[in-house]
């Protein structure tokens, strides 16, 4: 089984559901209240984990009970967790969230140890990192800190991708080391750019970021499915059709999935088609990490679920959505 590297952030999440979101100084009461572990690179390493791929994660938590929680239920998970340094002078990352009846959420982040991660943390799991085929990282940690882990990686030979959330400016040394680049309609048109409104628009944003190293462009497109730029070829991979309640952790659960799928051989378009599938799954549930699927969820009639079309296919502007 190919090895699998996360590097990113681990928070604790806090979750509120209400009807609505409330307005500038305005207070709701709101329904359901959920704490469970989240974070974008905790999701992504929990996601692999549930669908099958042997994966280690390299983040910062805070000496504290939300820390200590974490890595535990990390383990428990079967994520790596050896290289989850402990910060004494910082707390872990909390995040907030607001869900709405429709299933959009708004968050805020505390960001606490998972920007008190260091290089010279990164350099402490570089046997991990070199040893990998794939290693994969957001924005949420300090930009010196994930391009040191793409220089490492891309010296051991792995596969270098990159989830661009939360959407920062990337350095141009950083591009170049990156063999995939997975962002979001919204995150794509801010680093490209260009902004997305149709299949024309993506293709063009997908192109700008190809320009800039990138082997693999894949932007995510909520319920129009996601569009993958591959060496000049463009391929429309539909989305899977479901009723969203919570589209919290649903772009972590894709890039998993994408992990999981080319870890096993699969082709990028094959890839995408998987992580399709899995993030569906986790938009009808609550929650960042209680949302992600395990592998036994996906059911084998369900391979053909979410087909690629090589055609010209226009995105209605109304309904692209994130991912």
């Amino acid at each position: 089984m190919k090895k699998i590297v996360v590097v990113g952030s681990s928070n604790t999440d806090m979750t509120v559901c209400s009807d609505r979101f409330p307005e500038a100084g305005q207070t709701l009461l709101g329904g359901e209240f959920m704490m469970s572990q989240g974070g974008k690179g905790a999701n992504q390493a929990v996601a692999i984990a549930r669908l099958g791929g042997e994966v280690t994660f390299v983040a910062k938590v805070g000496d504290d009970m939300f820390g200590r929680e974490s890595r535990k239920l990390y383990a428990a998970e079967g994520v790596g967790t050896d290289y989850i340094f402990v910060d004494t002078q910082t707390p872990s990352g909390v995040a907030l969230i607001n869900v709405n009846a429709e299933g959009e959420n708004r968050i805020v982040v505390a960001s606490g140890a998972n920007y008190a991660i260091t290089c010279h943390d990164i350099d402490r799991a570089s046997e991990a990192i070199a040893g990998a085929d794939i290693v994969l990282m957001q924005l949420e940690s300090p930009i010196e800190c994930v391009e040191r882990a793409a220089q490492i990686a891309r010296r051991g030979g792995a596969k270098v991708i990159l989830n661009p959330a939360p959407a920062a400016e990337i350095p141009p040394t950083l591009y170049d080391k990156l063999y995939a680049i997975v962002p979001n309609q919204s995150e794509a048109s801010a680093l490209s750019g260009v902004e997305i409104v149709d299949r024309d628009s993506a293709v063009r944003a997908a192109e700008v970021l190809a320009s800039r190293g990138v082997e693999v462009v894949i932007i995510t497109l909520g319920k129009a499915g996601a569009l993958v730029f591959e060496r000049g070829e463009v391929t429309m991979v539909e989305a899977v059709k479901v009723r969203a309640i919570d589209t919290t952790a649903a772009g972590d659960t894709f890039c998993g999935g994408l992990c999981v799928a080319l870890s096993e051989g699969k082709s990028v378009c094959d890839a995408v088609r998987f992580a399709n599938r899995c993030s569906a799954i986790s938009v009808t549930r609550h929650g960042a990490q209680p949302s992600i699927p395990y592998r036994r969820e996906l059911e084998p009639q369900a391979e053909a679920a979410g087909s690629c079309d090589r055609a010209a296919v226009s995105i209605p502007s109304a309904a692209v959505a994130e991912a």
